[in-house]
């Protein structure tokens, strides 16, 4: 049996690359206004910050449960906690380098994260479109 990854150092290349699997993740599940943010420079803590919103509690619900499926199943990773997905206003998934970060539009608005860590670089990403 394979043990999954908890926490530990990873390559910033592979952080990108998770991050930018759970970015399209969440836009398959029609979340808007996607940002990634690289914050290796920033903090040691985490790498990427992924920021989206979503326009119910359902739809909150499903882009957590995907963005878990994605890093449990296919990435044979497991998170570190989730915060906020009983209220659902504002969904945080810690998976380690990788932290998600869902909101309602009015809870983003109101917080602002992107102004917060404002010095971070945003990483360009573009969703793929379903057919």
């Amino acid at each position: 049996m394979e043990m999954p990854n908890i926490i530990g150092p990873r390559d910033g290349t592979e952080a990108l690359k998770r991050a930018k699997m759970a970015a399209q993740v969440i836009a398959d599940n029609r979340g808007k206004d996607i940002v990634i943010l690289d914050l290796r420079q920033l903090t040691y803590v985490f790498d990427y910050f992924i920021i989206a919103t979503g326009t119910s509690n359902r739809q909150l619900h499903a882009m957590s449960d995907a963005v878990d499926d994605l890093f449990e199943k296919d990435l044979k990773d497991q998170k570190l906690t989730t915060e906020g997905y009983r209220d659902s206003r504002w969904i945080v998934c810690d998976y380690g380098d990788v932290v998600v970060h869902l909101f309602e539009e009015e809870t983003r608005d109101y917080f602002r994260l992107e102004d917060l860590w404002g010095s971070a670089e945003r990483v360009e990403f573009t969703p793929s479109v379903l057919d």
